[in-house]
């Protein structure tokens, strides 16, 4: 029998994920909708976390909570995107790709459902060095899963409150400021970023707990800078014009704070 090692499982869970997102290209394709991505994407990790939990070798209890915390978040996340899919066109953000490389966006878009793929790895790394780490469970452990209640439990109620916000008619075209909302711009950014965080306490004692750090700061500038804050609030502003602006400057953009009183009043 082939011993599973940390090598082969990385070699299967990428090219599982190549696989993934080269069958929902091609249904992407039939349909005209890039935003199965997301769906692949939140699936394919949570998949790959718990094979990890399975196959690798670590503490017996910190294998069953990687399972259990990946598992839980990948579907909710999974059902959150199948419903807010459901029956809509494609999303802003993917149909201005589409336009924007015109006869070759087929082409483009499998480089970009490829790049996705390997973002299920790197995703997927630091719940390996957990599954690996042979330390006995201990506080470090309580700890992450502390920081992953508070981060899924912040995501999971933005996320709700933001649904109850939109399915009102009369907040049409309005910004929600409701909830955790009127603390930041995107608590659902926010919380998933403190989410996982919580990797890192449970790879403490392993030499590759340092893998589990540089995850979330590569998903910070990411949501900041990249792919999350900066094409959300330029629809955002599109759709919603001075609203939204004035949502700017009286709200935190990122880190939870009060709201400041708006000098343009």
């Amino acid at each position: 029998m082939i011993e599973v090692t940390p090598t082969i499982q990385i070699v299967l869970i990428g090219l599982c994920a190549m696989f993934v997102m080269a069958l929902l290209w091609c249904v992407q394709f039939v349909r005209k909708n890039a935003g199965i991505v997301d769906l692949g994407w939140s699936a394919t990790i949570g998949m790959g976390g718990v094979f990890c939990a399975l196959t690798a070798q670590g503490d017996l209890w910190r294998r069953i909570t990687a399972a259990i915390l990946i598992s839980l978040w990948s579907f909710r996340l999974t059902v959150y995107l199948f419903q807010r899919m459901r029956g809509r066109a494609e999303e802003s953000r993917y149909a201005t790709l589409r336009k924007k490389w015109g006869d070759s966006a087929n082409l483009w878009l499998f480089c970009f459902f490829q790049i996705q793929a390997f973002a299920v790895l790197l995703f997927v790394l630091p719940l390996l060095a957990a599954c690996w780490n042979i330390q006995d469970f201990s506080g470090w452990d309580i700890l992450g899963i502390v920081i992953w209640l508070i981060g899924f439990s912040g995501v999971a109620l933005s996320d709700y409150q933001l649904d109850q916000f939109k399915r009102d008619e009369r907040n049409r075209g309005k910004t929600c400021r409701q909830g955790l909302w009127q603390y930041t711009r995107h608590p659902n950014y926010f919380f998933e970023w403190v989410l996982w965080w919580c990797w890192l306490p449970l790879t403490i004692g392993t030499p590759y707990w340092w893998i589990a750090g540089v995850l979330p700061l590569l998903l910070l500038y990411t949501l900041v800078f990249k792919t999350g804050i900066p094409p959300t609030e330029a629809q955002a502003i599109a759709s919603r014009g001075d609203d939204y602006r004035q949502y700017q400057r009286t709200t935190s953009p990122f880190i939870p704070w009060w709201a400041k009183k708006d000098i343009d009043e």
